[in-house]
């Protein structure tokens, strides 16, 4: 019992870890950022904000919305169903909303994390893209970025403890609308990058963190979590304990 418990918190931390990398990396490569820190990162550009900071007051906002969109649909659910359950859904209804609660917490953390990768890893200079070494080693740290965010996100959330606020968001409007949460990720990372490029254009006058990079995120990160799960999901789940939670809510698959 102990052991599992380890290995689903060392596995869940490190998975934040490397997430919180990923993003960073993907940041630092100059080639545009990850759709769903896009539009912190534009306002934080513009405006001169602390990203980590930016990042965290989005976030918040994310679990904002969970809350609201939560209540909505546990009230649609108690008005349709009107049985001696209603106590228990009360309940849970709680849970759920301080699950939501404590993705604020867990965004403070990891947004100093993000800080403290941002300060220890260097930008790259201004015209070090102008040269063929330059752009194939930008290339290379937006590769490695997409790849590492897909392993962090893939860890982090295969151990069903609370999710981090961007995925979150996802899940609970997949949820509300009943769509699919590929569809749904997908759908919302479009939202974020022509919220940010409406933003930028406004504001600054031309794109601010919109780039190739975002487009090779939004494609690479979920193909990256596809085939990390596939490799190494059912280890991970068998040593940290979450295998029959994995198999009940997956319908046995």
């Amino acid at each position: 019992m102990k052991k599992t418990v380890y290995y689903r918190s060392l596995f869940y931390v490190l998975g934040l870890l490397v997430l919180a990398l990923g993003l960073i990396l993907n940041t630092k490569a100059g080639l545009g950022v990850s759709p769903i820190i896009s539009v912190a990162y534009s306002i934080s550009e513009i405006f001169h904000y602390n990203f980590g900071n930016t990042t965290l007051a989005l976030y918040s906002l994310f679990v904002l919305i969970q809350m609201v969109l939560h209540l909505i649909r546990t009230r649609n659910a108690d008005a349709a169903s009107r049985n001696i359950l209603a106590h228990a859904e009360k309940i849970d209804r709680r849970l759920l909303l301080f699950m939501d609660f404590l993705q604020i917490p867990l965004s403070l953390v990891f947004t100093r994390f993000m800080n403290l990768f941002s300060s220890a890893i260097p930008e790259f200079p201004e015209d070090f893209g102008r040269t063929e070494q330059g752009v194939a080693l930008r290339i290379l740290v937006l590769l490695l970025a997409v790849i590492l965010t897909g392993i962090g996100a893939a860890m982090s959330l295969n151990m069903r403890l609370i999710p981090n606020p961007g995925d979150g968001i996802v899940q609970a409007l997949s949820d509300c609308v009943g769509k699919s949460v590929g569809l749904t990720k997908n759908c919302f990372d479009l939202f974020n990058i022509l919220l940010t490029t409406t933003l930028s254009l406004t504001l600054a006058g031309h794109l601010v963190g919109i780039g190739i990079g975002t487009i090779l995120a939004m494609i690479g990160v979920g193909r990256t979590i596809a085939v990390f799960n596939r490799l190494f999901q059912e280890k991970m789940a068998r040593a940290a304990g979450v295998e029959r939670q994995k198999r009940q809510e997956g319908g046995g698959n």
